[in-house]
C-alpha cells in the first residue's frame, strides 16, 4: 500500500483566511470519536451482538466496518482537510464548476434533523442521571420504574426543560471556541466516559452469575448465526452492515468539518482507523456492562430503549450501592450523547459562519434559536402531539430518525463516494493525495474497484432494506 509522497492538500488548495485548528492530534481523535460514539453503541450494539451469535457477529461487524464505514470516513476527512472548509464551502473549493455546491445543504439539513430528536433523547439521559442520583427509583419494581418513564414522557414541561438543558450545555461549550471549548471539554468528557465505562464493566463482570452473560456475549457461536439457515445468516450480514454503517454517522458531513480543522502531519487512513477502533471499543465495553448485569439478574438483554429506561434502573436497585452504579451508568450515557451533541453543534455553527460570513457569536445565536424551535416537535411528540404518526414508522421522533438513518446517511455516503471517485466531482487522484498526506498508512490503491462498484452496491442494499419492512407493513404483508 506504499505510495509516492503526496502533495500537501493545503498547498494544492490554500485557504483564503487563517483557520483555527485543533490544539492537538488527541483532541481531533477524541472529538471525532465522540461524534461517532452515541446511544446506539449502548443499547443497539449489545442487543444485535447477542441476537446474532455473540463474538461471531462481532467478527462480521468488524469486516464491514473496515470495508464499508472506514472508506467513507476517510473521504469525509479528506474533503475537509483539502478544502479547509466545512460543507458550506468545501465542494465549491474542490470542484469550482459549482455543480456540487448544493451538496453542502445535505450536511446542514442532516445534522439539523439529527439534533431535532437527539436533544430530546439526551435530555432523557440527564433526567435519569438526576433521578437515579436522588433515589427516585429506590424501592420500585420494573412496573414502577416504567411508570416513572411514562410520566416523564407525558409531561411536556419536563421533557422540554431537559431538552433545553442539553441545548444550553452544548452551545455554552461551543461558545468558548474550538480549542478552549469544544476540544478541551470533549477531551475531558471522553476520558471520563471511558473511565466510567471501565469501572462499570469491572463491577458487572464480578457480579455473581455474570459468567453466563460473558459466555453469551464473547464466545463465538456460528451455529446460532446459521440457526435460521442461509436466510438467518443473511439477516446477520445485513445487521452487521447496518451497524457498521450507522454507528459512524457518515453521509451528512458530521466528520468532514473535523478534517478541515487539522493539518497534514498524519495520513487520514491511520486517523480513521484509530477513530473506528475507539468507537468499537466503546460499543464492546457497553456489552461487557449490559450482558453480565442482565444475566446476573435474569433479565432479557433484548429490550432496546426499555432495557435502559425501565429494566436496568430496576436491576441497579437490587445491587449493593445500586444508586451509585446507576448514577454512574447514566452519567456515561449522558457523556456519550453530549459528545455527539457538541460535535454536531460545532458543525452547524461552522457551516453558518462560513455560509453567511458571520462571527461565531452570531452563528451560535442563530443556530441555538433554530435548534430549539425545531426540537420542540419531538419533545411534544410524546404528549401534546402524540397523535402525529406515520403508519409503519411511528411517532415524530421515529419519523425524524427514519429520515436521517434510512435516507440521508446512506444516500449521502453514496454521494461522497461518487464525488471522490468521479471525474465530474473531485476525482480519485485528488482524493488519494489528500488522504495520504502525512505519515502513517496509505489508502490502498487496489481498493478503487471496490469503492467504485462494491461499496455503492452495499450502500444501495442498506438503503433498500431499510424500506422493505415498511413497504411490507404498508401492503399488509408483515
Amino acid at each position: 500500500m506504499a505510495s509516492s509522497p503526496a502533495p500537501s492538500p493545503s498547498t494544492a488548495t490554500p485557504a483564503k483566511q487563517p483557520r483555527e485548528h485543533f490544539a492537538s492530534r488527541l483532541g481531533f481523535i477524541l472529538i471525532s470519536a465522540g461524534c461517532a460514539i452515541g446511544l446506539g453503541n449502548v443499547w443497539r450494539f449489545p442487543y444485535i451482538v447477542g441476537e446474532y451469535g455473540g463474538a461471531a457477529f462481532i467478527l462480521l461487524y468488524l469486516i464491514f466496518l473496515v470495508i464499508l464505514g472506514l472508506p467513507v470516513m476517510v473521504m469525509e476527512f479528506a474533503i475537509g482537510r483539502a478544502s479547509q472548509r466545512s460543507c458550506a464551502k468545501a465542494f465549491g473549493v474542490l470542484q469550482p464548476s459549482g455543480r456540487w455546491n448544493w451538496f453542502g445543504w445535505w450536511s446542514y439539513i442532516g445534522c439539523m434533523l439529527l439534533m431535532m430528536f437527539y436533544t430530546t433523547v439526551c435530555g432523557w439521559m440527564l433526567a435519569y442521571t438526576a433521578k437515579m442520583a436522588t433515589g427516585t427509583f429506590e424501592g420500585l419494581d420494573a412496573e414502577g420504574v416504567g411508570g416513572v418513564f411514562a410520566t416523564m414522557l407525558g409531561n411536556p414541561t419536563e421533557l422540554i426543560g431537559w431538552m433545553l438543558a442539553v441545548i444550553v450545555i452544548g452551545f455554552l461549550v461551543c461558545s468558548l471556541g474550538l480549542q478552549k471549548g469544544v476540544e478541551r471539554v470533549t477531551k475531558v468528557m471522553m476520558v471520563c466516559l471511558l473511565g466510567v465505562m471501565i469501572i462499570l464493566a469491572i463491577r458487572a463482570i464480578t457480579l455473581p452469575g455474570a459468567a453466563e452473560g460473558l459466555e453469551f456475549y464473547l464466545v463465538p457461536d456460528f451455529g446460532h448465526m446459521f440457526a435460521g439457515g442461509w436466510a438467518g445468516f443473511g439477516d446477520a450480514v445485513y445487521a452487521a452492515m447496518g451497524q457498521a454503517f450507522f454507528t459512524l454517522s457518515l453521509g451528512i458531513g458530521a466528520m468532514e468539518v473535523f478534517g478541515s480543522r487539522i493539518g497534514d502531519a498524519h495520513s487520514l487512513t491511520g486517523e480513521a482507523l484509530r477513530i473506528c477502533g475507539l468507537d468499537t471499543v466503546v460499543a464492546i465495553i457497553a456489552g461487557l456492562i449490559i450482558f453480565p448485569t442482565c444475566f446476573a439478574f435474569a433479565v432479557a438483554p433484548d429490550q432496546g430503549p426499555a432495557l435502559v429506561f425501565v429494566t436496568l434502573p430496576n436491576v441497579f436497585g437490587q445491587m449493593p450501592l445500586g444508586q451509585l452504579w446507576g448514577a454512574l451508568f447514566f452519567v456515561f450515557m449522558s457523556f456519550a450523547a453530549l459528545s455527539t451533541i457538541i460535535a454536531v453543534f460545532e458543525n452547524l455553527i461552522t457551516f453558518t459562519m462560513e455560509k453567511w460570513n458571520v462571527t461565531r457569536s452570531t452563528a451560535i445565536a442563530r443556530t441555538a434559536v433554530l435548534v430549539t424551535v425545531l426540537s420542540l416537535p419531538c419533545a411534544l411528540g410524546f404528549n401534546v402531539l402524540a397523535g402525529v404518526t406515520v403508519p409503519g414508522i411511528g411517532d415524530i421522533q421515529s419519523i425524524e430518525a427514519f429520515i436521517v438513518s434510512n435516507n440521508l446517511l446512506p444516500l449521502g455516503s453514496l454521494l461522497y463516494v461518487i464525488f471522490c471517485l468521479s471525474k465530474n466531482g473531485w476525482g480519485w487522484q485528488n482524493f488519494l493525495a489528500a488522504a495520504d498526506a502525512g505519515s502513517g498508512p496509505r489508502f490502498p490503491r487496489w481498493a478503487h474497484g471496490w469503492l467504485a462498484f462494491g461499496l455503492p452496491i452495499l450502500i444501495i442494499i442498506i438503503f433498500i432494506m431499510g424500506y422493505v419492512p415498511k413497504i411490507l407493513l404498508w401492503m399488509g404483508m408483515a
